[in-house]
């Protein structure tokens, strides 16, 4: 990408040297376990990239529990802390999803005191079924497909503090969301929220996603990069999920391996990619920091807003 006007680039090497004293809080079979099937990432990576970047988040908290408290001493009242909110966005396939687990598992070591937890927004898609009545079963994924005004409750009731909130579950092996099942979020002090729509969409023409975060990370790399390892994963869960008979795609991991690559190309290019275009990548200059990747999902660069 382009240097942008309003971010600072910092290569790998120099971003590696900005902090120093802190070491990596997992082993490489914790690491293993937390990266998403074909993402590269090793350890290398996690001590010269996330390890200064979760305490640059550190930084961040910092001055946001000041801002409250100033709040507070001006309105001679207490003022609660509310949740900090991550939002971590990008491209389907980027590797956004090993991101926001790394941060949560880093953050919950180097932050003992602090509840960590993570969502996703998929899991406030509307289910098939409205999308089948609505005639947009072939958009999902767009920011239409997404039931955003439940999205912006959820938020504005996290930073409001309530005690215990449900999230819809959506899972990747039918689908579909999952009727009456939900994963419950319990007063955090930092939330992760991950989803290619985390930095767009607004609800109405007043509050967008975005406006809940105190800070953003966009998982960036090229097109042309990124198909290829949709496409490597493709052929992976070909191999391995999708052999479960009660998985969507399961016609055609039993099916001719041409034709379910065929299938995968068609939706790359008139899904994901169209949605990458027109929906996610204009998001791209609202992040806080930009993580470019190149081959085998290298960070190379990091981009740093400036304001």
């Amino acid at each position: 990408m382009n240097d942008p006007m309003n971010y600072y680039r910092i290569a790998r090497e120099e971003w590696q040297e900005f902090y120093r004293n802190g070491q990596a809080p997992l082993t490489q079979a914790e690491l293993d376990s937390i990266k998403s099937l074909n993402d590269r990432i090793s350890m290398q990576d996690v001590q010269d990239i996330y390890v200064p970047l979760t305490h640059l988040i550190h930084l961040y908290m910092k001055e946001f529990e000041s801002l409250s408290l100033s709040k507070g001493l001006f309105l001679h009242k207490y003022v609660p802390v509310s949740p900090f909110i991550i939002g971590i966005a990008g491209s389907v396939a980027v590797g956004k999803s090993t991101t926001a687990r790394l941060l949560q598992t880093i953050l919950s070591r180097t932050l003992k005191r602090r509840n960590v937890q993570l969502i996703t927004t998929d899991g406030f898609l509307y289910p098939n079924k409205v999308l089948r009545e609505k005639g947009i079963m072939d958009r999902k994924g767009f920011p239409e497909s997404y039931d955003m005004e439940m999205l912006i409750d959820f938020l504005n009731q996290v930073k409001s503090g309530k005690d215990e909130l449900k999230v819809p579950i959506y899972s990747h092996d039918v689908y579909d969301i999952i009727p009456d099942e939900y994963e419950v979020i319990q007063q955090p002090d930092i939330l992760i929220v991950e989803g290619i729509n985390t930095l767009q969409l607004p609800a109405n023409q007043q509050i967008y996603v975005s406006d809940f975060f105190d800070f953003s990370v966009f998982v960036d790399a090229e097109p042309d990069l990124i198909e290829k390892w949709y496409l490597d994963r493709f052929a992976a869960l070909l191999d391995t999920a999708f052999q479960n008979p009660e998985n969507y795609y399961y016609r055609f991991a039993i099916g001719d391996r041409e034709d379910a690559f065929q299938m995968a190309k068609e939706v790359w290019k008139n899904v994901n990619l169209k949605n990458l275009e027109e929906y996610i990548l204009p998001t791209r200059g609202r992040a806080d920091i930009i993580l470019h990747k190149t081959e085998n999902h290298i960070i190379d660069s990091i981009f740093m807003r400036k304001y």
